[in-house]
């Protein structure tokens, strides 16, 4: 099969198309034809050779993908070949095929195409296990939402709207507080000079229930200040660094709540259980169309340095996408030709 492999650490130049064996499932695994793939974070981290994948797992890249189950371990009783499926992975989305344990699956409803599939399980699971397992959102909670426009943000934007939560959410540049807008966000605010909490303020005076934050070090100060008694402040990126001073006087005072997830280094049975979690609790609004991936580009699997070159400059609204192989139209499927919730 063929892979993108990192050459040597450094930059979007130094991922390279190359053919590697192809992966055989053990037991509890399913062998998947991949159809696309989704950019994350966490690999432009990877090629820079600072974030390396876990123990055991391939050295390639992808934390996600969908295509079509065409191999099934001994002991595998809920796959079937044939199946058309998405999957949360550990490593090895950029890649023709990949091998994952049959809990890490979820079926691709009608509603979305190989493209906006491949978008899914890293976005909406990670959204889903910071707003409803660690921040325990509620309807009619306010939620203060950062980095809005970015896969995780905007899917985080779009389980709160459903919830029935009032979302305030932070982006830079025109074009994503536009596309916010259209998401349905209660304000949108541009966080360009990293100044939000006035503006914060005044949408919530008494502060608001939850901090979604994926900035960290810069906006710690102003998180603290916008969150309200009782507040739950969840940190699930680091994009502006890791040291920050946090009030612990005002932590007490007000009965706070700090909080951080993160989704690759989980162990097995815990990253099985937010699968379980997410179709139980979110499931019927991923099937009927209610919630889905913004799709910002799609990219053929060889153009993977310049999917990293994009990300790279913050342009993306929503989650880059790595198309393997040739379009497939899934037979069935409702919507569009590309399967796109498109803003």
């Amino acid at each position: 099969m063929r892979a993108i492999f990192v050459k040597t650490p450094g930059g979007p130049e130094q991922l390279e198309l190359r053919d590697t064996p192809d992966p055989t499932p053990s037991a509890h695994e399913v062998l998947i034809e991949v159809r696309a793939t989704a950019l994350n974070r966490a690999d432009l981290l990877q090629r820079r050779g600072l974030y390396p994948p876990p123990p055991g797992d391939s050295e390639i890249l992808g934390l996600e993908c969908s295509g079509v189950v065409t191999l099934i371990g001994r002991d595998v009783s809920g796959v079937r070949v044939g199946d058309e499926v998405m999957a949360l992975l550990g490593s090895g989305g950029y890649a023709e095929r990949v091998c994952v344990h049959e809990r890490l699956v979820l079926p691709i409803p009608e509603c979305l195409s190989f493209e906006t599939a491949a978008a899914v399980p890293e976005a909406f699971l990670t959204a889903h296990e910071a707003l409803i397992t660690a921040a325990e959102l509620a309807p009619g909670e306010r939620v203060l939402i950062h980095a809005a426009a970015s896969g995780v943000g905007s899917a985080a934007v779009q389980i709160a709207r459903e919830l029935g939560a009032q979302v305030i959410a932070t982006a830079r540049g025109a074009s994503k507080l536009a596309a916010l807008a259209r998401l349905g966000v209660h304000r949108a605010i541009d966080a360009s000079s990293g100044s939000f909490a006035e503006d914060v303020k005044r949408v919530a005076p008494e502060g608001v229930d939850v901090v979604l934050d994926f900035v960290g070090a810069p906006y710690a100060e102003q998180n603290q200040a916008v969150l309200g008694v009782g507040g739950r402040w969840v940190v699930v990126g680091l994009l502006g660094g890791t040291r920050a001073s946090v009030d612990l006087g005002t932590l007490l005072r007000k009965r706070q709540t700090l909080a951080g997830i993160v989704m690759r280094t989980r162990p097995l049975p815990e990253k099985a259980a937010i699968v379980r979690a997410f179709r139980r609790d979110l499931w019927p609004w991923v099937a009927d169309g209610r919630i889905a991936p913004i799709v910002d580009t799609v990219f053929a699997l060889a153009e993977a340095a310049r999917a990293h070159e994009r990300m790279e400059t913050n342009a993306n609204i929503g989650k880059i996408v790595l198309r393997v192989g040739d379009p497939v139209i899934r037979p069935g499927r409702r919507g569009g030709e590309s399967g796109q919730f498109r803003l």
